[in-house]
């Protein structure tokens, strides 16, 4: 009888999973059955072809019906859903801890280089320049990149951002910070080494990125709520293991100083901090 309250919440638990897939939350698709099951190898055309259209998914996504979302979401709306709340207050904690890090050691403030690697509508990147920083953001939604450089021309600004359209592998230059800020879900574990590689070689000092982590029990928690009924999901999503990334990083010459969770009832979020050994 004692054990019946935990399973009472577990059951809860995976009904609220199958909602979250429904609101296009921070997990919003599983990778496909095919793939998963063992159906393709990983070489074969189709396979080839359903990790290419990752991208295209993404970039179309972000500039139609998931910019009219997000938009929302990553604001002060009401017109959000109680997931949708969730997911803005977990990715905004998670905004703000990279901030704190930033803080301790005044680089913002004394006009550093950033560059904000799927910068969004701005939510950190305009807060970067706010403290004083000079930060390139970047994203491949157009619209997401146009609604963000709005954004901060209504504000007030001591250092100065610019916001583009580009993808994460078409970034070059040189910068102290780089961040990457809840974007590694929609990149395979097959390309995540060459993205964070690519990253790490713009940065001149540190790396900061936040990814959805993989752990058996949210993996599973995902794909039981992709099972759930609701609209086609909008683009696939990937859980990354944290040794995979810390490796990734090392092998760039980047040592983690530290790093966090942020765990919500529907946004789960590991973010690290790495600086250039």
């Amino acid at each position: 009888l004692k054990k019946r309250p935990k399973m009472r919440r577990c059951l809860v638990a995976f009904v609220a999973l199958g909602l979250l897939s429904q609101a296009d939350a921070f997990a919003p698709a599983s990778i496909s059955p095919m793939l998963r099951r063992g159906g393709l190898k990983a070489t074969s055309p189709l396979a080839t072809r359903m990790v290419v259209d990752d991208k295209t998914e993404v970039r179309e996504y972000f500039n139609n019906e998931g910019f009219n979302r997000w938009n929302k979401i990553y604001s002060e709306s009401d017109e959000v859903n109680v997931v949708q709340k969730f997911i803005r207050s977990g990715h905004q904690e998670t905004v703000d801890k990279c901030l704190r890090w930033i803080d301790e050691d005044g680089s913002a403030a004394r006009g550093d280089s950033f560059c904000d690697a799927g910068c969004g509508v701005g939510t950190l990147a305009i807060p970067l320049a706010q403290r004083g920083a000079n930060v390139r953001a970047s994203d491949i939604s157009e619209s997401m990149a146009m609604e963000g450089k709005q954004r901060a021309g209504s504000m007030e600004l001591k250092g100065a951002v610019t916001f583009e359209t580009a993808d994460l592998e078409t970034l070059e230059g040189s910068y102290d910070t780089t961040t990457c800020i809840d974007v590694l879900i929609h990149y395979p574990r097959e390309k995540m080494d060459d993205m964070v590689g690519h990253l790490c070689s713009i940065s001149d000092k540190r790396f900061i990125i936040s990814f959805a982590p993989y752990t058996p029990l949210l993996a599973a928690l995902k794909f039981i709520g992709s099972l759930a009924p609701g609209p086609s999901k909008a683009t696939r999503a990937y859980l990354h293991a944290e040794a995979d990334v810390i490796a990734a990083l090392n092998k760039r010459g980047f040592t983690v100083k530290r790093n966090d969770l942020t765990s919500t009832n529907f946004y789960y979020s590991r973010i690290i901090e790495a600086v250039k050994a």
